[in-house]
């Protein structure tokens, strides 16, 4: 709000994610010791312990501060579209797009993943799940014969799918064999709304 100072403990707080941040891309969680956040945020190491109990502490901070949801829900929100297609296309690049801006997003989910083995992401989950469901009850409002698929698993796929496309992007170059990549995007959207069986083939789960 206009008008609101930031005290001289808020200014040393965030200094010390922002530096730890830097130290956890480079050497990762247990390569980063409270000693180096210290010295290279300009503060005493006991100073660091007026503001963080513990190192992980001041990860989890770090992962609040930096996942790169702050960039993804604006995206999502400002998503558009007449029906069900349109929105969901629309989503899906708005999606990528934002992670597009932010390439140390996987080294950070990399720390999460393997040095916390995910223990973290359950608090950030349940602090994010409500706006994403709103999200999807976005699209399930508008026009589109869509299977009474809950949401909650119409949003892992949405994010899982898609998560996977922006991975495999990552991954391929030119020497790739064309075909993996053109109009891969519509493709996903479409095996996301769709799947790959062809339409008169039922799915296992009609087939029940």
């Amino acid at each position: 709000m206009a008008g609101e100072t930031i005290t001289k403990g808020e200014r040393t707080r965030a200094e010390i994610v922002a530096t730890a941040y830097r130290l956890f891309l480079q050497h990762g969680y247990h390569g980063t010791s409270m000693r180096q956040i210290a010295g290279q945020a300009g503060i005493a190491l006991s100073g660091i312990y007026n503001h963080f109990a513990s190192k992980e502490d001041i990860f989890l901070a770090v992962l609040l501060a930096y996942h790169p949801y702050h960039e993804i829900l604006p995206a999502l929100k400002n998503a558009q579209g007449n029906t069900v297609e349109e929105f969901v296309h629309h989503a899906a690049t708005q999606m990528l797009a934002a992670l597009g801006k932010r390439p140390d997003f996987l080294k950070l989910m990399f720390i999460e993943l393997v040095e916390f083995q995910a223990q973290h992401l359950p608090e950030l989950l349940a602090s994010l799940l409500p706006q994403f469901l709103d999200l999807v009850e976005r699209f399930r409002s508008l026009p589109g014969n869509l299977r009474p698929i809950p949401l909650p698993i119409m949003l892992r796929a949405f994010v899982g799918l898609f998560f996977s496309y922006y991975i495999t992007e990552l991954m391929l170059d030119d020497r790739v064999p064309p075909g993996f990549r053109t109009n891969a995007l519509d493709y996903f959207v479409d095996i996301y709304l769709h799947g790959i069986l062809a339409q008169d083939e039922p799915s296992a789960k009609e087939r029940e």
